[in-house]
């Protein structure tokens, strides 16, 4: 195997390989990376007492590892943090797409599963981990705000996740209709959707004075859209 076959297969497993529709997949740290970046929030999957829970919570990249933010004291965060084995998926919606039949309705996405499991970050990196979450969300952020407190951080727990084992998964394009069905009098095509920031709404309690800084106003995700969208 080349080395260019082995970075497009790097985060393959037995695990993360794709059954269904396997060449819309990838395997390789950077698409995973990627499409990361772009989100604001994630599910975590994972199993307590012989229950199923999904959970969304908020997170950010640090190189190869997804960190995630929780409650000391949350169900998940306990959970997990005892080795329990998780599931993370990160998913933007990026259209819908309108085929001449129902059956061919579809959508256009981009998605990340991560699998493994996670360790407790410990205290003293706790600061720089919780940097990193902020950052992922609201870049500029951290710099711009008080410091978490020793209580904050006690009442806080943070879990890395090594992107070791992995899968992205990606739809794009117009509809896919059967030969017979194009000849419908049926309209088709994509209707696109995007993550955009609306204008801020300022807190009542605000100091006068104070203008939305740069990073509020200006507020964009990397790879909002999927290339090719509007």
């Amino acid at each position: 195997m080349t080395a260019q076959a082995e970075r497009q297969d790097e985060l393959r497993t037995e695990r993360t390989k794709l059954r269904r529709v396997p060449d819309r997949g990838a395997h390789d740290f950077e698409t995973v990376a990627r499409i990361l970046d772009a989100g604001v929030y994630c599910h975590v999957g994972f199993v307590a007492d012989g229950q199923p829970y999904v959970v969304p919570t908020s997170y950010g990249r640090n190189g190869r590892s997804v960190i995630i933010h929780g409650s000391a004291a949350s169900r998940m965060v306990t959970t997990l943090a005892q080795g329990v084995p998780m599931c993370l998926t990160v998913t933007h919606m990026d259209g819908l797409v309108m085929a001449r039949s129902a059956f061919h309705n579809s959508m256009n996405y981009r998605s990340v599963l991560i699998v493994g499991v996670a360790e407790e970050i410990p205290d003293s990196e706790k600061m720089d981990a919780l940097r990193v979450v902020t950052e992922h969300i609201m870049p500029g952020r951290w710099d711009e705000t008080r410091q978490p407190s020793a209580r904050e951080l006690k009442l806080t727990t943070l879990l890395r996740l090594a992107i070791d084992e992995a899968s992205a998964k990606v739809r794009s394009g117009p509809p896919v209709d059967e030969a017979d069905d194009y000849a419908l009098p049926v309209w088709a095509g994509v209707l696109p959707f995007a993550l955009q920031p609306r204008p801020p709404v300022a807190d009542e309690r605000l100091a006068p004075g104070i203008e939305a800084p740069p990073h509020v106003t200006n507020y964009s995700r990397p790879n909002a859209t999927a290339e090719g969208s509007v």
